[in-house]
């Protein structure tokens, strides 16, 4: 079973509202046993919602945030770190639940990002480092892939 964020799918579940339609992902995923998740909306955030972004000391991830050492806040400066957690946990049971293996996140989200997150300047600067949900998945040892694995 792979986990799979459903904005890849074209589920209109991104912060703008819109989605991340990838269809070089949609068409790895014929004939194979996935779920769809979206963590944010998971945590109950709502769509659209404000853009969130880990806040760093410049060393900070989605493991920082779960070890409560960091934050994730919204570009208008609402912490929104127990939303990411709790969505986290959620997508963890669902995988979990459904034996999942793998997962198909979202790159550079702070939620799904697995190697490059934004740095929490908001000025679309990336650095090393994991979203929530892929921190607490790998933690698990759920193999985890971007749209640009595929």
């Amino acid at each position: 079973m792979i986990i799979v964020s459903a904005c890849l799918l074209g589920k209109n579940c991104k912060y703008s509202g819109g989605n991340n339609r990838a269809e070089n992902v949609i068409k790895y995923l014929e004939r194979k046993e996935y779920i769809l998740v979206c963590p944010e909306q998971l945590g109950g955030l709502s769509t659209p919602r404000d853009p969130a972004e880990i806040i760093t000391d410049g060393n900070k991830d989605g493991n920082d945030v779960l070890l409560k050492t960091a934050k994730v806040l919204s570009n208008k400066g609402v912490d929104v770190t127990s939303n990411f957690v709790k969505g986290a946990e959620e997508t963890l049971k669902i995988a979990k639940r459904n034996k999942a293996t793998k997962a198909i996140l979202k790159a550079g989200s702070p939620s799904c990002g697995y190697k490059k997150i934004y740095d929490g300047t908001f000025l679309s600067n990336k650095i090393e480092g994991m979203g929530v949900t892929a921190a607490i998945l790998n933690k698990e040892n759920i193999e985890l892939l971007d749209e640009d694995d595929i």
